[in-house]
């Protein structure tokens, strides 16, 4: 396990401990919105769709996506949450349980640090963090102060399918797997969009920049095209990472590989971004690979599965898995009554409904909680060093470091642009 990771009896104690101290929340609980753009749109839906939840307050430095969203609240529930254009006011706010960070990538690491240390519950978006130094500090953080947590990984816990192929692939029945291979589609894009150059009146966009550089304002550089620049994010790649390979390394038990490579390209350039649109990454586990190919297309043969996947080869058999369903083929021929395993891992209340749950219950081990969403998304940051760089990197787990080559460990973090800074984080001892 990892060092800030502590042993589940010290950890079941010390919760049960920490939940005396404070006052239990109440039957209703009050959630603060941190980012309301067509995402935390969503997420502020999923969220009102519980009769248990009452949006407390809603921040967002673009003012029109903040006013959209106390209108829906409003219009839904007859009531308007407190407007915010600074997610520091809104952690100020004694009343709030816990809060939903849907901010893009860069801005992940200081809303959340900073919302554990005020005593908040979080839930945040995937990928984790912008950098593995960030969600290092996101996931002890965690600990340090004793509070819940889960990443937007959604299709873990809202969808039966995963629960069902982890079932499978652990029952030994595909025989021997050493090669585990995970597609999304990407190929040729084009984001111009038809924003306007100018900044958009009541739009931050210097406060949305935050810790990152500073640059001119550029339409395809904020909201929904952010994540193709390297400022922000890390491309189409680590958005869909989290996703299609949760199923993998939950599937195959794995932790971290111990080296990474990966190759790729802008092949279809058709605007000014800047993370490719082709990519492949092969990590490397004792005694198997695991391949994430970022393509133009399905992986061949499986068309028919759509836009991402994942395939478990197997020596007695092979299975195919999108979001929704899965198939099992053998020696060519897909299997329909091929045996299937005893049930062992039981359905989910939903992705948020198990964070409410966890937030009133005082439950730190929720199933996407931020030590697991560390541990799943590093893997995804660290194929696009090694894309950046052009070569292979190895990797030390338990120093969360790679070895022998400081210039690719200066990817593991980043300088912040003053005055901002993550809060320090103690990790816990093991």
């Amino acid at each position: 396990m990892n060092r800030a990771i502590i042993s589940r009896r010290a950890l079941l104690g010390s919760a049960a401990a920490a939940a005396a101290a404070q006052k239990a929340p109440s039957d209703r609980l009050v959630i603060g919105m941190i980012g309301v753009g067509n995402q935390g749109t969503g997420r502020l839906r999923e969220f009102l769709s519980h009769a248990d939840v009452r949006i407390g307050a809603i921040c967002d430095v673009d003012r029109a996506h903040l006013d959209r969203a106390i209108g829906i609240v409003d219009k839904e529930k007859g009531y308007k949450p407190e407007a915010l254009g600074d997610f520091r006011r809104l952690l100020e706010r004694k009343e709030l349980d816990a809060v939903a960070i849907v901010t893009p990538d860069h801005w992940h690491a200081i809303p959340s640090v900073t919302a554990f240390e005020a005593g908040k519950d979080v839930f945040v978006e995937k990928p984790l963090s912008f950098s593995v130094a960030e969600g290092r500090a996101m996931a002890d953080a965690t600990m340090r102060y004793r509070r819940v947590s889960q990443m937007g990984n959604h299709i873990h816990n809202d969808l039966a399918n995963y629960r069902r192929v982890v079932e499978i692939v652990q029952s030994g029945k595909l025989g021997k797997i050493t090669l585990v291979h995970a597609w999304k589609t990407g190929g040729p894009r084009t984001l111009r969009g038809n924003r306007p150059p100018t900044l958009p009146e009541g739009f931050d966009y210097d406060f949305w920049l935050g810790p990152a550089p500073k640059r001119p304002y550029e339409p395809l550089r904020s909201h929904g095209s952010f994540r193709h620049f390297w400022d922000y994010s890390g491309g189409s790649f680590i958005d869909f990472w989290c996703h299609i390979s949760d199923v993998a390394f939950w599937a195959m038990g794995w932790k971290a590989p111990t080296a990474i490579s990966a190759a790729g390209g802008r092949f279809f350039p058709t605007d000014a971004t800047e993370t490719p649109d082709t990519l492949e990454a092969i990590f490397e586990f004792p005694g198997m690979l695991y391949q994430f190919s970022f393509r133009p297309g399905p992986l061949p043969g499986f068309e028919h599965m759509g836009h991402i996947g994942c395939l478990f080869e197997g020596s007695e058999a092979s299975l195919v898995t999108n979001y929704e369903t899965h198939e099992i083929w053998v020696r060519g021929k897909k299997v329909d009554d091929f045996p299937r395993p005893a049930r062992t891992i039981a359905d989910s209340p939903g992705h948020i409904r198990e964070f409410l749950d966890a937030v009133k219950s005082r439950n730190l081990e929720t199933t996407c909680n931020l030590r697991y969403g560390h541990q799943l998304s590093k893997c995804g940051l660290l194929a696009n060093i090694s894309y950046r760089l052009g070569r292979k990197l190895h990797w030390d787990d338990a120093r969360e470091r790679i070895t022998g080559d400081a210039e690719a460990n200066r990817y593991l973090t980043r300088q912040f642009r003053k005055p901002w800074k993550l809060p320090k984080v103690r990790p816990t001892a093991s």
